[in-house]
């Protein structure tokens, strides 16, 4: 019930797609004369849909409609694409800041000398060393790094929002490349989330290492990625036999027992 009130809800949204088949006997099944003109019978919804249909050719040449199963894998992937797109925009801006601030370091240095000073009556109430606090010695650190080491970081930091926003939109198009890039960069950077985890803990630090992690596996086993479930043949093949797939379900040509053999393949 909820497969198909996703798949009915996708339609509502974009529009349902229809096709008709070579093959007489499955065009008969997919097609419906009524009062009103010819109806054609969605490939995602199964629902009949009124006009002319959106393709025609053999079967095995209908377009791979994402619906179930499929439907909810490319929402997971383009929930990551959000994701990615929104942390590559906050670390572009991160990088803007650290060049801002490679331009103008002394000035910043006497500001925030300057402006400390104001606190120094509240800390010193609460007994508290600012000018030796962890937070005040690691601003005081960023002032000592030379402006060509700025000018690195700023320029890592902008390399890596890029990634993030092309794996963003290799993700959203629901590309296979986008997919190994996506593990390649998440996993290389899993080692450094558990170092600063070790360091410091704290919810998001881990909500975001079980993410990435989560993330990483499910591509990986879902895609058939590096080899796995038979690689990428045996992905492409899942492929083409969905593709007919979705005629002979749409039509009722396949039996149920038949379908759900090939589910739990």
């Amino acid at each position: 019930m909820f497969k198909r009130d996703w798949d009915r809800r996708t339609c509502a949204k974009r529009g349902h797609i229809t096709y008709a088949p070579a093959e007489a006997e499955l065009a008969a099944r997919l097609h419906a004369a009524t009062a009103l003109g010819d109806a054609w019978r969605c490939l995602r919804c199964g629902d009949f849909a009124l006009g002319a249909p959106h393709g025609s050719g053999p079967a095995q040449d209908a377009p791979l409609v994402p619906r179930g199963k499929a439907l909810r894998d490319l929402f997971i992937l383009r929930f990551l694409a959000i994701e990615r797109v929104l942390r590559g925009l906050l670390i572009i801006i991160v990088a803007w800041a650290v060049w801002k601030f490679s331009n103008s370091q002394d000035a910043v240095h006497r500001v925030f000398d300057e402006n400390l000073s104001v606190f120094r009556p509240v800390t010193d109430h609460f007994h508290w060393d600012l000018e030796h606090s962890p937070i005040v010695d690691t601003i005081r650190k960023t002032f000592d790094y030379k402006k060509s080491t700025l000018l690195i970081v700023a320029g890592a930091l902008l390399a890596y929002a890029l990634i993030e926003i092309v794996e963003a939109v290799g993700l959203w198009i629901g590309k296979r490349w986008a997919e190994y890039l996506t593990v390649v960069a998440t996993a290389a950077f899993l080692p450094l989330e558990g170092y600063e985890l070790s360091h410091h803990v704290s919810a998001v630090k881990i909500g975001t290492l079980v993410l990435n992690i989560a993330a990483v596996l499910w591509i990986m086993l879902s895609k058939r990625l590096f080899g796995l479930r038979g690689g990428v043949v045996a992905f492409e093949a899942e492929r083409h036999s969905a593709s007919l797939l979705e005629v002979e379900e749409a039509a009722g040509a396949v039996p149920h027992a038949a379908r759900g053999a090939h589910a739990r393949a």
